[in-house]
C-alpha cells in the first residue's frame, strides 16, 4: 500500500481517482489547489504525488520544483490534457517520474504507478532510458555515435553528453563505463537537477556531523563512494555557482572536502557529464563557470534526437514491442497501417523515452496480435495533424498530404463510426471507403 497526495481541482474526477487507488490498496490524499500541497507536504509525506498540470493557483510544475528543492525525491506524476503535452515532456526535464494525458485510462494509471512505486527509494538516477532497454541503431548516425563511444571510453577523459531529453545519455555513459578500466568498479548517477543548493554539496562531497540542521550522522559524499569508478552527473548545469566552485576544486586537486569538515579525502572518480542545454550560452550568460566547463568539456558526445535517426525508429519501436510483450504478458506481433504511419510521422519530443512509453502503452490496450490507432494517445494524431484545416473539417479543401491524417483522426473521434466520419469530413461513405482502401487504412 503507498500514501499517494492527489492534486486536482476537478471535485469530480479527484473523487473517482480516491475511489480506483483506494479499490486497488493504497491510501489517496485528495487536494485541489498548489499552496494546500506545500502545506500538506510539510506534516506528511507520500510515496507518490499525481498532480494535475492546470491548477487554479499555479501548475503542476509549482509543485514540482517545490519539492526538488527541498530535495525531496519521491516519483510524480503529472496528469494533462493532449493539448499540454509539449509542457508535460518539459515537466519530464525537470525529473517528474511519467506524465499521463486525460481522458485517464484506468489500466495506463495503474501501470504507470506500478513502475514508479517499483523504483528503488535510494535511487537518485534520472528517468532516462536504462541500459538494460537499450539497443544500437544501424543508422549512419547511430555508426558515428558508437564509433566515438568506443574510441574515448578507455581514456579517463572527462565527457560532456549533449542531447535532448530521453534520447538515453545515462545509457551512453554506462556504455562508456562499461568499456573502461574502471568497469569493476562503481558507477553512480546523480540527477543534478532533483538536488536543491543545500543539498547538493552533501550529496556530492559528503558532511560532517552537525554541519546543518538534519546533520545527525558522518556521511560519505557520492565522489568518495564512486572512488576508482566513474561518476555520471546529469544536467549538471543546475548546480549552483557554490558548488561549482567545489566541484572544479575536486577535479584539479582530486580531493574533497565535506561540508563542515576539515579534513580531506583523496579521490579518483571519472567524470561524465549531461545536459539538455549547451553549456556554452550558460558560460556566455554567466551563470556556468568557464574553467570548469574546459575541465568537463575533454570530449563531447552529442546523441542524437529519435527524428533524426532514419530507419532505427522501427528498430526501436520492435525492441520495446518484445520488451512489452514480456513485461505485461502479451502477444502483439503487429501494428496495423494506419498505427505504424502515425508512430514513424510523430517528431517524439521526448524520444526514446517517450516511445517506449508509448509502446508500452500501446502493448497494454491491445488484446490481440495487432494493435491498432485506438491503442495510441490521442495527442499523437493531433500533433501529426497540425496544419490548419477550413471551418467544418471539409476534406474537400484539404490537400493530399494531410488528407490520411485528418481521416484517422476523425475515425479515432468517432469510434470508427464510418456514417458518422463520412458526414464530420463531408464526403459520402463511398468516397470515404475509397479513400481508406487508397490509404490502407484499416
Amino acid at each position: 500500500m503507498a500514501k499517494i497526495l492527489i492534486i486536482e481541482d476537478d471535485l469530480t474526477f479527484s473523487q473517482i481517482l480516491e475511489g480506483f487507488l483506494t479499490k486497488h490498496g493504497h491510501e489517496p490524499l485528495a487536494i485541489n489547489e498548489v499552496k494546500k500541497s506545500f502545506q500538506i507536504l510539510e506534516k506528511q509525506t507520500f510515496d507518490l504525488l499525481l498532480v494535475d498540470y492546470r491548477l487554479p493557483d499555479g501548475t503542476g510544475l509549482d509543485v514540482l520544483a517545490h519539492l526538488r528543492e527541498k530535495g525531496s525525491l519521491q516519483p510524480i506524476i503529472i496528469m494533462t490534457s493532449f493539448n499540454d503535452v509539449r509542457t508535460a515532456v518539459k515537466s519530464i526535464q525537470l525529473s517528474a517520474f511519467d506524465y499521463i494525458t486525460k481522458p485517464v485510462n484506468p489500466e495506463e494509471l495503474l501501470m504507470i504507478i506500478n513502475n514508479a512505486l517499483g523504483k528503488k527509494e535510494s535511487e537518485s538516477t534520472t528517468d532516462s532510458v536504462e541500459h538494460t532497454d537499450a539497443i544500437k541503431g544501424k543508422s549512419a548516425i547511430a555508426d558515428k555515435l558508437y564509433e566515438h563511444i568506443n574510441l574515448v571510453a578507455p581514456t579517463d577523459m572527462s565527457v560532456i553528453i549533449q542531447g535532448e531529453s530521453g534520447t538515453g545519455k545515462e545509457y551512453a555513459a554506462r556504455a562508456l563505463h562499461m568499456q573502461s578500466k574502471r568497469k569493476n568498479k562503481p558507477f553512480i548517477a546523480i540527477d543534478c537537477g532533483a538536488l536543491s543548493k543545500d543539498l547538493a554539496a552533501s550529496e556530492l562531497f559528503g558532511h560532517a556531523k552537525g554541519a546543518f540542521t538534519g546533520a545527525l550522522n558522518d556521511k560519505k559524499g557520492q565522489f568518495e563512494i564512486a572512488s576508482g569508478g566513474t561518476l555520471f552527473l546529469d544536467e549538471v548545469g543546475n548546480l549552483s555557482y557554490e558548488v561549482q566552485v567545489k566541484l572544479l576544486r575536486a577535479l584539479q586537486e582530486r580531493t574533497i572536502q565535506p561540508v563542515g569538515s576539515t579534513k580531506t579525502i583523496k579521490v579518483d572518480v571519472r567524470i561524465i557529464t549531461a545536459t539538455n542545454d549547451d553549456l556554452k550560452a550558460s558560460v556566455s550568460n554567466g551563470s556556468f563557470r568557464e574553467d570548469l566547463y574546459h575541465r568537463l568539456n575533454e570530449f563531447k558526445i552529442h546523441l542524437p534526437a529519435l527524428r533524426d535517426r532514419g530507419k532505427d525508429l522501427e528498430l526501436f519501436i520492435n525492441h520495446f514491442i518484445k520488451l512489452s510483450n514480456a513485461e505485461l504478458q502479451r502477444n502483439v506481433s503487429n501494428i496495423s497501417s494506419p498505427a505504424k504511419e502515425l508512430l514513424l510521422q510523430y517528431d517524439w519530443p521526448g524520444n526514446l523515452r517517450e516511445l517506449k512509453n508509448v509502446i508500452k502503452r500501446m502493448v497494454l490496450l491491445t488484446p490481440n496480435e495487432t494493435a491498432e490507432v485506438d491503442s495510441l494517445p490521442e495527442e499523437m494524431i493531433v500533433a501529426i495533424n497540425q496544419t490548419p484545416k477550413p471551418s467544418g473539417s471539409d476534406l474537400k479543401a484539404i490537400n493530399e498530404v494531410n488528407e490520411k491524417a485528418l481521416i484517422m483522426e476523425t475515425l479515432v473521434k468517432v469510434k470508427y463510426n464510418k456514417s458518422k466520419a463520412a458526414k464530420l469530413l463531408n464526403i459520402d461513405r463511398k468516397t470515404l471507403y475509397s479513400k481508406m482502401e487508397r490509404y490502407e487504412i484499416e
